[in-house]
């Protein structure tokens, strides 16, 4: 037997999608009740609704467009994130440039999901970030390497400080060193499952122990550290 405890994941992952476009939302509902395991709990017009709803609703994922009236999904991510922290953001815009991606991070975001996307990424994502982890965009998560090859150490602070960092990661194992280079290079779960010939519990499993042993509280900071360490090249 594995000698870790499963990340927990709830038995039905309760979601709100957000996005004043009355067509597109209704489509993504009717997309999501083919899951099993996910329900729509409500649905929002306004970035105001949408904080209302994680408010009053406490969903697991809400689902939220950027370009919104009232409040912008960027703002509303803020306020979920401030007033509502155990419902994770999943951003699903038409927005792909790098600037959006960056302020969706920084406004707390779990993952981010460009709208061409297929059906099957929406479905991954939302079961990563209701597990506690997270999702990028492929496409866009080579972006985030980059900004952490030319941004100051500090732009993003991991806790725990500097000087014990070559320490931490020697707890971990040869596999938890293979996962946290995977996740840093944005794969999914289910890609580093098929890559390393695992299931996908067990690979987030092994996320869940590089996040707690390395003292790593997203994928930002996951990021930082494995280009840092030299687990990640440069100019990838």
């Amino acid at each position: 037997m594995p000698d870790y405890e499963m990340p927990h994941t709830p038995s039905l992952i309760r979601v709100v999608l957000a996005d004043d476009h009355d067509i597109l939302r209704q489509g993504l509902k009717m997309l999501l009740s083919l899951q099993p395991e996910i329900e729509v709990a409500g649905e929002a017009r306004t970035g105001r609704e949408a904080v209302e709803l994680a408010l009053s609703l406490r969903p697991h994922v809400i689902v939220l467009d950027i370009s919104m009236p009232d409040m912008d999904g960027l703002d509303a991510c803020k306020q979920i994130r401030a007033h509502a922290p155990d419902t994770n953001v999943l951003i699903l815009t038409m927005h792909e440039s790098e600037e959006y991606f960056f302020q969706a991070l920084r406004a707390g975001a779990a993952g981010y999901l460009v709208k061409k996307a297929a059906p099957t990424d929406l479905h991954m994502a939302i079961l990563s970030v209701a597990q506690g982890g997270a999702f990028l965009y492929p496409g866009l998560a080579k972006a985030l390497i980059r900004a952490y090859t030319t941004a100051p150490l500090a732009r993003f602070p991991i806790s725990g400080g500097g000087e014990h960092m070559a320490e931490e990661l020697r707890v971990l194992s040869p596999r938890e060193l293979e996962v946290l280079k995977l996740v840093a290079e944005g794969h999914t779960n289910q890609e580093i499952a098929d890559q390393l010939v695992l299931s996908i519990k067990t690979v987030q499993a092994h996320r869940a122990n590089v996040m707690e042993k390395l003292g790593l509280e997203n994928i930002t900071q996951l990021v930082r550290f494995a280009i840092r360490y030299g687990l990640l090249p440069p100019d990838l």
